[in-house]
């Protein structure tokens, strides 16, 4: 998430028509909402569900970003990125409501600032690393397809 925070603006460029920054931020913004609204009716639609929904995130995550990095067409790319907000947007409540339950409440600030080190470290060996748009969106999809 933090290296599409990054790397969306330089993927959308055009030589020709600068992009409408503001307005794709906000489709953005509006994509990730639709998608916890999305979660939140989901998860409490079926008691087993929170598990199979955040693999099925991330399998949808993985593929729109596949899609985003796989060609030079902006409004496809445009298009991946929303479909990768709207399932970042559905991971939140998902993810929120597995920790709830798995995460004795006495240790989630501990466990949680445990797993945020090694997410921070990745994102700043990221931004560090001059890596094309293409190797850093095909290494976030390699990480999603771990994390599966």
């Amino acid at each position: 998430m933090f290296a599409f925070v990054f790397n969306w603006t330089p993927a959308l460029e055009d030589k020709s028509v600068p992009p409408p920054l503001g307005l794709i931020f906000s489709a953005f913004m509006m994509s990730c909402m639709c998608g916890a609204s999305l979660g939140t009716i989901v998860a409490h639609h079926e008691a087993g569900l929170p598990a199979r929904a955040r693999g099925g995130a991330s399998i949808a995550a993985f593929l729109a970003i596949d899609v985003a990095v796989s060609g030079h067409y902006l409004r496809l790319c445009f298009c991946a990125f929303l479909v990768f907000e709207c399932m970042v947007g559905a991971y939140f409540p998902t993810i929120g409501m597995l920790k709830s339950e798995l995460v004795p409440e006495n240790v989630r600030g501990t466990v949680y600032n445990m797993c945020r080190v090694p997410l921070n470290a990745l994102v700043v060996c990221l931004l560090l690393t001059n890596l094309t748009l293409l190797e850093c969106y095909g290494l976030c999809a390699s990480l999603v397809t771990v994390a599966l």
